[in-house]
């Protein structure tokens, strides 16, 4: 599959900023409503008659995993008001590159919080062996399909582009 090069985009560097921040907002759009489900989920767990039946280490794992999610809804949404704020002064670029940051660090809350759910879910109901089991194939899925998958791209890509030595 060929790529696109800057070059043959024909855009300018204000055009190219507004392209990447929408391209960000939607990618949050998709993002947003699986941290909104998480932590209203979260939100409910405690008053549920079984919670006084988890162990101190569950407690543990599920406050864990409420911050996780806390954080990553903070840093995912957090693009939308440094726009907010910004967006008037020319600055969209920062703001682009701000973002990027942003919601790598939100997704990868993110990620931690989902295997920590299935971490406290997994151990509540069928216990050491299968939680072990279950949080190591979710920490594979998400290391290889949101981390190595786009990194070996992304240096494929680096080795694609530098010249022979």
């Amino acid at each position: 599959m060929a790529r696109t090069s800057a070059a043959e985009r024909d855009e300018t560097p204000s055009e190219r900023a507004d392209r990447n921040l929408d391209e960000l907002l939607g990618e949050l759009r998709v993002a947003l409503p699986g941290v909104q489900v998480l932590f209203a989920f979260l939100l409910i767990v405690p008053f549920n008659q079984r919670f006084a039946d988890v162990s101190a280490l569950q407690e543990k794992v599920y406050f864990g995993i409420l911050l996780c999610t806390t954080l990553a809804a903070a840093l995912l949404i957090a693009p939308s008001m440094h726009h907010r704020i910004e967006f008037q002064h020319g600055d969209k670029e920062h703001i682009v590159a701000v973002a990027n940051r942003l919601t790598i660090a939100g997704m990868t809350l993110l990620a931690l919080a989902m295997t920590g759910v299935v971490v406290l879910v997994t151990n509540f109901v069928l216990g050491a062996v299968a939680t072990v089991t279950a949080a190591t194939a979710v920490a594979l899925a998400f290391a290889l399909l949101w981390y190595a998958l786009p990194l070996r791209r992304r240096r494929a890509l680096r080795r694609a582009d530098s010249p022979d030595v």
